[in-house]
């Protein structure tokens, strides 16, 4: 498999890069651990970073699809009535503007401290690169295709369903790789302005206690994470455009 032996060789070059700033500089442990420490970290604690994964994989599951659903109905929102597009769009930027670390408390204090407000978070991340990717694509569809198709008497619903839609499919696509990598962000963010589990709250924690090794574990298991729901999007997407060209 091209894709997993890249990823190997890519994860082999950087623990040999990371492994020789350690002999270069001789850092103190709790400042950047070996590779081979961050790993023992791994065996060693494995049943309790996937305890704690799991319940970050949860939050991110729930706000990928919610953001999916809620950026692919803005999108047809925006593209089946333009003026309210025109409305909204302005408001979604706006938001979209707001640096995350500025809501993330908001939302703590509005869902609290369990999973609502992570999966709320993640919700906001996932929402604009998806709502984003396909309104343009539905507005990108060539105007001869629309005029021949109002030409045999189809109407703006089955023109925008039957027409548009499938021929913005690849864009929602481009839309959904891109913010695949993103999910588990949202989530550890919210899991570090408050929360009793996770992956962000390991982070935390360990740093707090200088357990560098710890974080490192903790982050390469949430990488991982990113990975796989990179990896599964890149599966689903043959059979949401299977017309569409190979990325």
């Amino acid at each position: 498999m091209p894709a997993l032996s890249a990823l190997l060789r890519t994860v082999l070059v950087l623990g040999l890069t990371w492994q020789a700033l350690v002999v270069a500089l001789a850092p103190p442990r709790y400042i950047l651990p070996p590779p081979l420490a961050v790993l023992d970290a791994l065996v060693r604690q494995w049943q309790f970073l996937a305890g704690h994964a799991l319940v970050t994989l949860g939050e991110i599951g729930a706000g990928f699809a919610a953001g999916v659903a809620l950026g692919v109905a803005t999108a047809l929102a925006v593209a089946a009535f333009p003026r309210l597009g025109r409305l909204a769009w302005p408001m979604v930027l706006v938001l979209q503007a707001f640096p995350v670390f500025v809501l993330a408390p908001l939302f703590v204090l509005w869902f609290g401290f369990g999973m609502a407000s992570k999966v709320a978070m993640t919700t906001l991340i996932i929402f604009f690169p998806v709502a984003s990717a396909f309104a343009d694509g539905l507005r990108r569809i060539p105007a001869d295709v629309i005029d021949a198709a109002t030409l045999v008497a189809a109407g703006p619903w089955r023109i925008l369903f039957e027409i548009r839609v499938p021929l913005a499919m690849p864009a929602l696509v481009s839309g959904l790789r891109v913010a695949a990598p993103l999910a588990p962000l949202g989530a550890v963010i919210g899991e570090w302005v408050g929360a009793s589990a996770g992956l962000g709250f390991v982070m935390v924690q360990a740093n707090a206690r200088m357990q560098t090794d710890t974080v490192f574990a903790a982050m390469a298991v949430l990488a991982a994470l990113a990975l796989a729901l990179r990896a599964a999007v890149d599966g689903l997407a043959p059979r949401l455009a299977p017309w569409a060209d190979e990325k």
